[in-house]
């Protein structure tokens, strides 16, 4: 081999040796000198003085040669820095990285560009359009789910509001999808019962439990409170069930009419579960026939909505109407209804009772009991296919579309149960086409015109179309589970229904409380959807960016809906005329509850993450601003403090503490962890929480509920709010 290197001289391998200079004997040669040595065991062999050179010592086999011994295919020592090799020679000695060692570093080059690129996707995301954005998502997330290079993310547990982690930017919300308590523990705890992720409770919870543990305490109270600490509902007290009663016992007449013209004032707009123009009939009848005996059944129904319009007197202070209390009318109805009921196969009336258990339950604070109940009216109404759309020919359309509204009634109060608890809705839509309720007044439905409407699907579907919004309620990379009924027909069979029964919307519908209701339900239908995207455990699948995504769009949604409002029923805007004022209220309660389920995980994600980590101008911190200010205007809503006409005589009274609770609950998490001292913003905060809280102890007087939530949000106050004048 030739080549700069210098070789040691071995003798050549076909060298011959003179027959002459050995003996006839076997000769043996050492193995330095090549010299004939004898054979005698005492013979000795001269051991050269001078030391070999460098280059003929080598060693066996090394593990890594230099980079020129490989290229020239030479035997290297493996000498580090520089082997014998290359120093005898002169020249630069290089090992280079082995195999591994280079994928690695080309892993870690490739890993760098790819966190550079996604870097610029979030930076220019909230700058792009529909579309464009979508492209976005999804780019993100298929390198989310199938490349090798990125980590694949996982929920991000819940962290101490004061700390300073930074969350990675593709890790999604915390999601409930384990529980941390022993709902059998004890009778607190099986009171109030699994809380889910999207209640104010919860939220609470949280923030209670981890200001808590920023704090110094005693070992002893560093331990997580439980998730009943902080629920301000009545479920661990008894209902009073009582026995010595006289089912046949009604109130005066004076008496019965004034709760009944209450109930149908401020509970029927928005829960039409009974046909008013039929129960009134029925009542006038057994007021008027002293002798008459009708069903336990209507009784029970008749008793239930006693003890609810008794429950709402109580609660605005009017003057006693000297005749019991609605406990007592409501255990009457709980005897009346039957103790087999779970035994007995349902009807319409059966479903009836329950649903005005439920509401009733409900309205005394009794939410764990009122959600249970709900779920036992759903499931007798599912058994007498109340969920699907009828095509039967033996009733009127009067009575097909009560049945509707049955239905309709029993999904908004199962909707305002999943906002109060957390729990996921049974009157989810993807096995409903049942249809939406017309805007007519009970008395205008058996019109000629009316009734031609109804009962054409199409025409009716056409018709309902042209008054909600259109637009798809979930993201463009979900499934739409839209019912039939919602969806509008062929673009010629749009016309032709537009054509033949567009004058509906001029010449009949005016503004009344059956479009009030269709709106409410219409809006209900947008929280379930959105609930089913946002908070569901599969959501561990999925990553913030699409979850950010959904919220926006979903938001974007709730914008379109409040738009869609006729002006009579649009809080933002002045309205000087009283009418409707319950309308406008009821309607923006259940707004507002709408945007901040939405929005809340936005201003939770940001309360984990230090202002330092936290990058200006994303769309998360756009909807966490968001948030707080609709929170802030639902604080707005309420009128300046004085009687309690106000939450219990216009607002949904059943469930403003609920709304009132959940702002104050944003607001809380505000100001305590993420506002700072002595700024405007701060102070804002604190002037409407102020308000929120005197509301509170305004509401305690009469409501058992509202003083426990006052006590709860006064003693957080207290011991964490005093940096912004709460003591």
């Amino acid at each position: 081999m030739s080549g700069s290197f210098p070789f040691p001289e071995y003798p050549d391998k076909n060298t011959t040796f003179d027959e002459n200079s050995v003996s006839d004997r076997p000769q043996h040669f050492d193995l330095l000198t090549f010299a004939p040595r004898s054979d005698r065991g005492n013979a000795k062999v001269a051991i050269p003085r001078n030391t070999p050179s460098s280059s003929s010592i080598v060693s066996g086999r090394v593990s890594r040669a230099c980079e020129n011994c490989r290229k020239q295919k030479a035997k290297c020592s493996g000498h580090h820095p520089v082997c014998v090799r290359c120093q005898e020679a002169g020249v630069q000695c290089s090992y280079g990285d082995r195999k591994k060692e280079k994928m690695e570093k080309q892993l870690n080059d490739l890993s760098v560009k790819v966190e550079s690129l996604e870097a610029l996707l979030r930076d220019i995301y909230h700058t792009l359009d529909a579309s464009s954005a979508h492209q976005v998502e999804q780019c993100l997330r298929d390198l989310n789910l199938h490349s090798s290079i990125l980590p694949i993310t996982t929920p991000a547990m819940p962290q101490p509001f004061s700390s300073d982690a930074t969350a990675s930017p593709m890790v999604t919300p915390a999601v409930v999808d384990y529980t941390e308590e022993d709902f059998n523990r004890d009778e607190k705890v099986q009171a109030m019962g699994f809380v889910g992720d999207y209640s104010e409770i919860a939220w609470l919870y949280r923030l209670k439990r981890d200001l808590d543990h920023g704090t110094h305490l005693p070992p002893k109270d560093l331990e997580s409170p439980a998730m009943s600490s902080v629920n301000y509902f009545q479920d661990d007290s008894e209902i009073p069930v009582l026995n010595d009663l006289d089912l046949a016992r009604r109130p005066p007449q004076h008496i019965a009419d004034k709760l009944v013209e209450t109930y149908f004032h401020t509970v029927h707009p928005l829960f039409p579960i009974l046909g008013k123009v039929v129960f009134l009939n029925q009542y006038r009848t057994f007021y008027s026939n002293p002798s008459l005996r009708p069903g336990r059944r209507w009784l029970a129904v008749l008793n239930v909505v006693f003890a609810i319009a008794t429950r709402h007197g109580n609660l605005t202070n009017q003057p006693q109407l000297d005749y019991g209390e609605h406990s007592v009318y409501f255990a009457r109805a709980w005897k009346l209804s039957g103790s087999n009921v779970l035994l007995d196969h349902p009807d319409l009336q059966q479903t009836q009772v329950e649903g005005l258990v439920a509401f009733y339950l409900l309205s005394v604070g009794q939410v764990n009991r009122s959600w249970r109940t709900a779920g036992t009216a759903i499931r007798s109404a599912m058994a007498m296919g109340l969920n699907l759309r009828s095509e039967t020919g033996s009733i009127t359309h009067s009575s097909r579309e009560l049945r509707y509204r049955v239905w309709w009634a029993l999904f908004l109060l199962d909707t305002t149960l999943c906002e109060i608890t957390g729990r996921p809705p049974i009157t989810k839509h993807t096995f409903c086409t049942m249809p939406l309720p017309v805007p007519f007044l009970e008395e205008d439905i058996e019109d000629e015109r009316v009734v031609q409407l109804v009962s054409v699907p199409g025409a009716r579907n056409a018709f309902l179309s042209s008054l909600l919004s259109n637009s798809p309620v979930l993201p463009p990379n979900e499934i739409q589970p839209r019912q039939s009924y919602r969806q509008l027909q062929s673009k010629g069979k749009e016309k032709q229904y537009e054509e033949s029964y567009g004058q509906f919307d001029v010449d009949i519908l005016t503004p009344n409380a059956s479009l009030y209701f269709l709106y409410a339900v219409d809006l209900a239908h947008l929280l379930q959807s959105a609930v089913a995207v946002i908070y569901v455990p599969d959501l561990t699948r999925q990553s913030w960016y699409e979850v950010e995504a959904a919220i926006s769009t979903f938001n974007n949604h709730a914008d379109k809906w409040l738009s869609r409002l006729p002006v009579q029923f649009q809080h933002t805007t002045s309205h000087p005329a009283q009418q409707f004022q319950q309308q406008r209220v009821g309607l923006a309660c259940r707004f507002y509850a709408t945007k901040m389920i939405i929005l809340q995980p936005c201003i939770r994600r940001h309360s984990q993450i230090s202002s330092e980590a936290s990058t200006p101008g994303t769309i998360s911190d756009s909807m966490a601003a968001i948030c707080v200010q609709v929170a802030g205007q639902m604080v707005d809503l309420l009128p300046e403090i004085g009687t309690t006409d106000w939450p219990y005589g216009i607002a949904p009274w059943w469930c403003i503490l609920h709304n009132i609770m959940q702002a104050t609950s944003i607001l809380l998490i505000e100001l305590l962890a993420r506002a700072t001292p002595h700024t405007a913003q701060a102070s804002s905060t604190a002037a409407k929480l102020k308000k929120a809280i005197e509301w509170l102890q305004k509401m305690s007087a009469g409501d058992h509920s509202a003083h426990r939530a006052w006590v709860i949000c006064t003693g957080i106050l207290s011991r964490h709010g005093s940096a912004f004048g709460f003591v």
